[in-house]
């Protein structure tokens, strides 16, 4: 299971990003910021969210190359719950349980470590801190945060890390033409409906799985939607058109429709499966350079958009983890934590 959440983005500068002379800043500087309570969801047991506590602990300090961040919010993707319900995929990801919970978020820097030039206290930034991203502070390593513009709110740069680099990833290996119509399976999820707004811009027909509920939220991001059942390829089939590419973001039913819809194995991308002979596994790692800061120009011009379904408060991301395991969610959920 690939994520690409070890390639986040090099903190490019973008414009607006650090807050202007004179302009007061919700983050504190390293001097006395172990005073501010640092409240910390755990997964204290493998299992699903009725494991899930919030302790509070000291606010940690930054090393050498680290900043302190401020979260504002932080996204949930569905490998944040599948880490802790298996221990050969909390393995595979590194992470103890008991432990810390999430990796994308977006805050405020609140202090350096020395050595640190690539942010400074009180920039706007996202990141990821795998297993430790839901807590009022998270240390992450400077270089792996972005910048984000003033336009952009902090609870939607929290959506970003994960799902922006796969949906691009999984559109961009695909080498999209006006020629072609490229089957996207599961595109009303955080990463689908990423995916896509990129294959659209690309001039390709889209054709979009996605339950009933979500056809006319596709149509508005110019796809032609389909339900995703058993029989998926003649549900495509009687829509008359030719599907000559496809990425599955949810399993293997859109691969294998595809496949049986005649497109190449070399033209289908998968990111949630064991790969099918032929087709192309990828996630985050194969973004395209540059990924995050592009989408984060195009947020605040309002050529991309994001939907989010749910915020949560911090006390309630048991809840929020529950509801994103019963899937169905179009977009993301977030988790907030009251930082103004």
């Amino acid at each position: 299971m690939d994520t690409g959440e070890d390639l986040v983005d090099d903190g490019n500068v973008l414009p607006m990003s650090r807050v202007p002379q004179g302009m007061s800043i919700d983050a504190s500087p390293e001097s006395h910021h172990d005073r501010l309570r640092n409240r910390v969801v755990r997964q204290n047991a493998f299992g699903g969210p009725e494991h899930i506590s919030i302790e509070e602990r000291t606010a940690p300090d930054p090393g050498p190359g680290e900043a302190l961040v401020r979260v504002h919010a932080a996204g949930l993707n569905p490998v944040d719950w599948q880490i802790p319900a298996d221990p050969s995929v909390a393995q595979e990801f590194g992470v103890s349980v008991p432990g810390g919970y999430g990796h994308d978020l977006a805050g405020v820097v609140a202090a350096v470590g020395s050595g640190t030039s690539a942010v400074q206290v009180g920039d706007r930034v996202l990141g990821g801190a795998r297993g430790a991203a839901i807590a009022d502070f998270a240390i992450v390593p400077a270089g792996r945060l972005t910048l984000v513009p003033y336009a952009v709110p902090l609870n939607v740069a929290a959506t970003l890390p994960i799902a922006a680099r796969t949906a691009a990833a999984a559109i961009s290996l695909l080498e999209l033409t006006p020629d072609d119509t490229v089957l996207i399976g599961g595109a009303a999820g955080g990463v689908g409906v990423l995916a896509v707004q990129f294959a659209v811009r690309t001039g390709a027909t889209v054709v979009a799985t996605a339950s009933p509920a979500n056809h006319d939220f596709l149509r508005s991001l110019g796809a032609i939607p389909v339900s995703y059942r058993d029989g998926l390829a003649d549900a495509v089939r009687d829509l008359g058109v030719t599907i000559t590419a496809a990425t599955d973001l949810q399993g293997a039913e859109t691969a294998r429709a595809a496949l049986d819809l005649g497109v190449a194995a070399a033209r289908i991308t998968t990111i949630a499966t064991e790969p099918i002979p032929g087709t192309i596994p990828t996630g985050g790692m194969d973004a395209p350079a540059g990924t995050i800061p592009q989408v984060l120009d195009d947020l605040a011009v309002g050529d991309v958009r994001v939907q989010i379904s749910g915020e949560y408060p911090i006390e309630r991301t048991a809840e929020a983890v529950a509801r994103l395991r019963e899937g169905h969610v179009r977009g993301k959920l977030v988790i907030t934590t009251g930082a103004a």
